[in-house]
């Protein structure tokens, strides 16, 4: 891991972000960006031994940032629905902080897999079609994600500062993650939705994959931009985690098929595998670890 570094991360308080804050925290000088709309939040980032910084990307003065850093880590994402505000805040708040921050080593922007057309079960490259994937359950979030690529192509040139995109699949963890989200669905008798043409593909990561693998990509920066997929290297479905989760519990999940789910998304990780390394947590003992970590209680005797 990383030592003795000044690092920003913003976004900080995310389920993504949180634990990779703590861990970076122990060994450098972190400081962690967001909006900090309550002081709980706050005060969570600052007992793992974060600076928080208040600030909105969206709109605030950037002036009170330091602009020293010897890396940012960019996890932040607003999806309000609001197009102008998501946009501002996404794509135009990211160009203003590489501006900031533009005598950094190196930057990581955190992508989304879900800039990518949907194509059924094909395994996406990183030169697969764009499009608007996620319009279904967040009607900014694929369009802002997209821009926000756009503008840190253009910044990094322009600040000549070493950057990886890294296209996140569905990260998962101690500190939560799609498949508790389906857990407690399961839990409550609530139905998950499942998108008609099964299975529905994804690539799990686990957070301890993604906390390892945060140095290796930004070693492999580069001021013309490293665009990298970022998930397991097995691709598993929801089918199958939510089966592991009941065979885990005993609880059964309830399905609702239908062609307005949110729909396959698996990613061809080979030029991930090759320069940053394939991940090493097994989905099913990361699925087993989260429900001990998170609802113990749930686990079958």
């Amino acid at each position: 891991m990383l030592a003795g570094e000044k690092i920003l991360i913003t976004g900080p308080t995310s389920q993504v972000a949180f634990p990779l804050a703590a861990k970076l925290a122990g060994d450098n000088d972190v400081y962690g960006l967001a909006r900090f709309g309550n002081a709980e939040a706050k005060q969570r980032v600052e007992a793992i031994g974060v600076t928080p910084i208040a600030c909105d990307l969206a709109d605030d003065d950037l002036s009170g940032v330091p602009d020293d850093f010897d890396y940012v880590l960019n996890f932040a994402v607003v999806k309000s629905g609001d197009f102008a505000y998501d946009l501002a805040a996404n794509a135009e708040g990211v160009g203003r902080l590489m501006a900031r921050c533009r005598r950094a080593r190196a930057m990581l922007h955190v992508s989304s897999a879900a800039v990518y057309e949907y194509a059924g079960n094909d395994p996406r490259d990183e030169q697969a079609p764009l499009g608007d994937n996620h319009r279904v359950m967040f009607p900014t979030y694929s369009i802002a994600k997209i821009a926000a690529e756009t503008v840190v192509r253009f910044a990094a040139r322009q600040w000549n500062l070493p950057t990886t995109i890294a296209r996140l699949s569905v990260p998962y963890g101690n500190n939560g993650g799609w498949p508790w989200f389906h857990l407690m669905m399961m839990k409550s008798g609530a139905p998950i939705p499942l998108h008609a043409d099964g299975p529905n593909l994804y690539n799990l990561l686990h957070e301890d994959d993604y906390i390892a693998q945060v140095p290796r990509l930004l070693e492999i920066a580069d001021p013309a931009t490293t665009t990298v997929n970022w998930g397991g290297s097995e691709p598993t479905s929801i089918e199958d985690w939510c089966a592991y989760l009941s065979e885990l519990t005993g609880l059964e999940p309830i399905f609702a098929t239908s062609d307005d789910a949110l729909g396959s998304l698996p990613l061809d990780p080979s030029k991930m595998n090759e320069l940053v390394g394939p991940t090493r947590v097994a989905w099913r003992d990361g699925l087993r670890r989260m429900v001990e970590a998170r609802n113990p209680e749930l686990l079958r005797d």
